[in-house]
């Protein structure tokens, strides 16, 4: 029963949508009634970046860099297809679709309902959702999906490796082609605050609890310590920005639906590029899952973290990467589903 209960999405996870809605209700409400708590806010920001929702943003960000284990990147010879999918998924092929998809929508289909100046800043951020693939809730979606947990980690680990080299370069470039500006030290200071220092410090922290207590307590103890800290933190950091984003939403509501159109297809495509090509390539359903998975959904905590130094925690595009965190839990499940109704596409793993 223990068991049965602390397995698959937490409570917290599991309704993510509601909270951000009911933050986005009240941040909405708060920047109405009470727009000297922004105000105040505000005033706390260094080379752009706002210091409370740094702090917060570290609450979400360094809870997650724990459970990656960077001692598995040893074992990535043994099945190298699943991470080839995994990297060129992530790497080439998604935040180049979600640039184009994006575009279409914000740009064309949608031109009469989105002023440019607006379409603009909603493209920023979904290159900014683009550009960072899924990191810890993956696990969740692994585990959903009975997926291999080592070959996962593995997955994760690299993953996060390769943001480091290849998050900046590939914003900088998407950003340019559709005409925003780039504010080169934000960005690197974003890469470096939000990926960089929370990866070591969960690296470090990581072994050095293992050495002195052992892998049991820091799975069993230690981790469970932080369960609900990323969420606390995402929470009350949406209440902050919706608070900001106040007068957009009140003036803009049907925009959420719209931006969230091109989030939810770019979802979906990237899923099945992934899926299609690990059943083309025989591997088995438990790597074919967590492929698909981890390119389907985004690591929206660093998309909300650079969209707020880049552009400031009023702007749309920080708008646009809330909606990512909207429309991602509903629409996992949905695939965690598909993908579990269709194991007998996929050989049997091999003992």
């Amino acid at each position: 029963m223990e068991e049965k209960k602390s397995s698959g999405i937490g409570f917290f996870e599991k309704y993510l949508t509601l909270w951000v809605i009911l933050c986005m209700v009240a941040g909405v409400l708060i920047g109405r009634f009470l727009p000297g708590i922004p105000a105040f806010l505000g005033k706390f920001e260094y080379a752009n970046v706002s210091i409370p929702i740094a702090i917060l943003i570290w609450l979400m960000i360094y809870p997650m860099m724990l459970k990656v284990d960077f001692q598995s990147i040893k074992n990535v010879g043994k099945n190298p297809k699943g991470l080839f999918v995994t990297w060129v998924t992530n790497w080439l092929i998604k935040p180049f679709t979600m640039f184009g998809i994006a575009w279409l929508f914000f740009f064309v289909i949608f031109k009469t309902l989105i002023p440019a100046d607006l379409a603009k800043d909603y493209l920023a951020g979904a290159i900014l959702l683009g550009a960072a693939p899924c990191t810890a809730m993956v696990f969740v979606w692994s585990h959903l999906t009975k997926g291999n947990a080592a070959y996962t980690v593995v997955q994760v680990a690299t993953n996060d490796l390769i943001i480091l080299v290849a998050f900046t370069p590939i914003v900088a470039l998407l950003l340019g082609i559709g005409g925003v500006k780039i504010p080169w030290d934000t960005l690197l200071l974003s890469v470096g605050l939000f990926v960089v220092i929370p990866l070591v410090g969960g690296m470090l922290t990581r072994n050095s609890v293992i050495k002195k207590r052992g892998m049991e307590y820091f799975e069993k103890r230690f981790l469970p310590k932080f369960s609900n800290v990323t969420i606390v933190g995402l929470l009350l950091t949406l209440v902050i920005i919706f608070s900001f984003q106040g007068k957009v939403i009140l003036e803009n509501p049907l925009h959420i639906v719209l931006i969230a159109v091109p989030l939810v297809i770019q979802t979906f495509l990237i899923f099945f590029i992934a899926y299609g090509a690990s059943k083309l390539l025989k591997l088995p359903h438990d790597i074919a899952a967590p492929a698909g998975m981890i390119g389907a959904s985004n690591f929206f905590e660093l998309s909300v973290a650079v969209a707020i130094s880049l552009f400031g925690t009023s702007s749309p595009a920080a708008l646009a990467t809330i909606v990512g965190v909207l429309t991602e839990v509903p629409v996992m499940l949905i695939l965690v589903r598909i993908a579990n109704r269709t194991t007998h596409w996929f050989p049997e793993p091999k003992k």
